[in-house]
């Protein structure tokens, strides 16, 4: 099969042909149709992401969509022609999308959304099970509940606001003033956070009470603002980018509390993997309800032409998740 293999960190990928893998016990071979990319794959490349582990040479890629092309032994849930997809390697060693076939951990993937293309299907993994994990695994998040999502037009703030207002959830979001009209498409009022302090907006949204959740993707300075804008006692912060040194204090005082989401756990340490195909189960229900719906840069891209994916993300100039089509 063709495969794009990174040899060394800070280098160009090498097309290469390989040899196709083999189902083992609890995998099935996928047909890799597209594999989404995320900011994490430039920081495995550029070798500034120790905590994924990765092994090189190897194949990256995190998230995929393709078709079952054989089932291992033990695996019911899945047969040969289905259409899945999943977050299933391209870290710990563990080989990923940029190939055409991949023997994955069938706890890893789900039946994709009908209503996807499998180029839209590959960017939903890592994004929706990161917001999932934050919002219903720890925060609980419900009816009722007024929800701030810190960076709502980014790859997992997006789907964040999405499933939030799905569980009924009053939500807002942080973006910039030209991101303002795809918040209030997804029913999410937006917040100007370069005009406006945090102080302003809890006054404003909250009578100075503060958020029932709060959701950072951005890290730094906003999660110390985070701390500062959950509600007393009741409050909850989480946050994909806790790496920090924080000062817990303004937290403390307010007699609220904090969660982080580290998503590749499952991937790192093989336990809880079976959760991540439920989570996209869940998506899947949601995606093909219309209640999600993933914001996919339209720019075409393939194996032979990664290296220009990557550019147009480090440019920022990315409208919506990037996805590689490998068929």
């Amino acid at each position: 099969m063709k495969a794009l293999v990174l040899e060394a960190f800070n280098s160009p990928y090498q097309l290469k042909e390989v040899e196709r893998p083999r189902a083992a016990k609890g995998q099935v071979l996928v047909n890799i149709k597209a594999s989404g990319v995320n900011p994490l794959d430039l920081k495995i490349v550029a070798g500034e992401a120790a905590h994924a582990k990765a092994k090189l040479p190897g194949i990256l890629g995190i998230d995929m969509a393709g078709i079952v092309e054989e089932v291992g032994e033990g695996v019911t849930k899945f047969k040969k022609g289905d259409e899945v997809y999943g977050m299933t390697g391209g870290i710990n060693g563990v080989q990923g999308s940029l190939a055409e076939f991949a023997a994955v951990d069938a706890d890893l993937l789900a039946l994709k959304p009908k209503n996807l293309s499998m180029h839209d299907a590959a960017a939903i993994p890592l994004i929706f099970i990161t917001a999932w994990e934050g919002l219903v695994d720890r925060a609980i998040v419900s009816a009722g509940k007024s929800v701030l999502i810190h960076g709502g037009a980014g790859g997992v703030g997006h789907i964040a606001v999405q499933i939030a207002q799905a569980k009924g959830a009053t939500v807002f979001a942080t973006v910039n003033p030209t991101q303002f009209d795809l918040i209030k498409s997804y029913g999410a009022t937006p917040i100007d956070y370069k005009n406006s302090t945090p102080e302003d907006y809890l006054q404003k949204y909250t009578g100075g009470e503060g958020f029932d959740i709060i959701l950072d993707t951005v890290g730094g300075a906003t999660l110390d603002a985070s701390f500062k804008a959950a509600k007393q006692y009741t409050g909850h912060v989480l946050s994909i980018l806790g790496w920090g040194t924080h000062s817990l204090a303004p937290l403390s005082f307010r007699g609220a509390s904090y969660s982080g989401v580290f998503t590749l756990y499952p991937l790192i340490s093989g336990k809880g993997r079976a959760h991540h195909g439920e989570i996209l189960t869940a998506a899947t229900a949601l995606i093909e309800q219309g209640l999600v719906i993933p914001l996919v840069d339209s720019s075409p891209f393939t194996l032979e032409n990664v290296a220009s994916a990557y550019d147009l993300m480090k440019q920022g100039k990315a409208q919506g998740k990037v996805v590689i089509d490998v068929a």
